[in-house]
């Protein structure tokens, strides 16, 4: 008999990705994505988030705009026009909340458009709405 818990056909937990510059937002995330019973992937920049997706194909992926070498734009349009990944719902995060800043990220393929700070009810609503989790 298994000793690991069976939860109602959920093999494994849902793959959520934060990528932000900045260590208080990327904790803050993962720490509450972790108690929701997400598995959390971070990482502080567009280049190294590129790396990991691949490695770790996530479920959804949380996005800072204004980051060093590769900004949330250029790293949402590379995830969405690749083939394998043009389908993971990708969330702009940002502390401007600018009509040309939503529309922007609208024109690289983003999903959403979250504020920050974000409130724990919008980062979990977000995750739930789109990956359709109780």
């Amino acid at each position: 008999m298994s000793t690991e818990a069976s939860h109602d056909s959920a093999p494994t937990a849902p793959k959520v990705m934060v990528i932000d510059d900045s260590q208080t937002i990327r904790r803050t995330a993962e720490t509450l994505l972790m108690k929701e019973g997400y598995t959390v992937i971070t990482a502080a920049d567009g280049f190294e988030a590129l790396a990991k997706i691949a490695d770790q194909k996530p479920d959804l992926i949380f996005i800072d705009i204004m980051m060093p070498r590769l900004d949330g734009y250029q790293a949402c349009a590379l995830i969405k026009n690749n083939a394998h990944y043009a389908k993971t719902p990708v969330i702009m995060l940002s502390s401007k909340d600018g009509l040309f800043d939503r529309a922007r990220g609208r024109i690289v393929g983003s999903d959403e458009y979250l504020t920050k700070p974000f409130t724990k009810d919008e980062l979990i609503g977000a995750v739930r709405a789109h990956l359709k989790t109780a």
